[in-house]
């Protein structure tokens, strides 16, 4: 009977092990939303007239670990054609090969290569993303501040029939139009160079 009872505890032990490995395993979140709501904005204020827009052609991947916030990496994409403005002339301009170019330049880009100052609460992180930014065919080394918050078990109460975890992704940065050879000989009188671009995001990892 003990030696039954102690090859029984040592299975169980041994089951216990092996999912705990596996829910230690980094999850791979797909930021392609199938509710369509994911998108990012941008701003550009200046003196004689502000500009905001959005753009809701996200897609990328972003590999987390929720024992080792930390280790976090991924890529979001955003389709430069799904760049919108309220105003169609506008519209047509920004996408036009004064200004974005998106016929030539289709995406815009932000790869994650590190995490640092790293501080975790519960399911929330926050930290500085060290990457490159990619936008109108110029990519630039920069850090921006971001929270992950993990959401394990939500992707039903975001997309109904479907099982698995949620990753949203926040984050608020500048950048200037002239370092990404925007029009930069265009006035900031009408036209800001500051470009205030807002992102947050949903990505799923499905679970069977």
């Amino acid at each position: 009977m003990k030696t039954t009872t102690l090859k029984t505890l040592a299975t169980l032990a041994a089951l216990a092990g092996i999912q705990a490995a596996l829910l230690a395993e980094p999850l791979t979140f797909d930021f392609k939303d199938p509710k369509g709501v994911n998108n990012a904005t941008f701003t550009l204020d200046a003196p004689l007239e502000a500009i905001s827009g959005s753009a809701d052609g996200v897609t990328g991947t972003v590999t987390f670990d929720p024992a080792n916030p930390a280790a976090t990496k991924g890529r979001i994409v955003i389709a430069a054609a799904s760049l919108n403005v309220p105003n169609s002339m506008m519209k047509q301009h920004m996408h036009g090969p004064m200004w974005m170019d998106t016929g030539k330049h289709t995406e815009i880009v932000f790869e994650a290569k590190e995490l640092k100052n790293v501080k975790t609460e519960g399911n929330k992180t926050s930290a500085d993303a060290v990457g490159s930014f990619s936008l109108h065919g110029v990519t630039k080394e920069l850090t921006v501040p971001i929270t992950l918050t993990y959401a394990p078990g939500k992707l039903g109460a975001r997309v109904p029939n479907l099982k698995g975890d949620l990753l949203v992704v926040r984050t608020n940065f500048v950048v200037d139009r002239r370092d990404f050879a925007i029009n930069p000989s265009a006035p900031d009188d009408k036209v800001a160079y500051d470009i205030h671009v807002g992102v947050s995001v949903a990505g799923a990892a499905a679970r069977p």
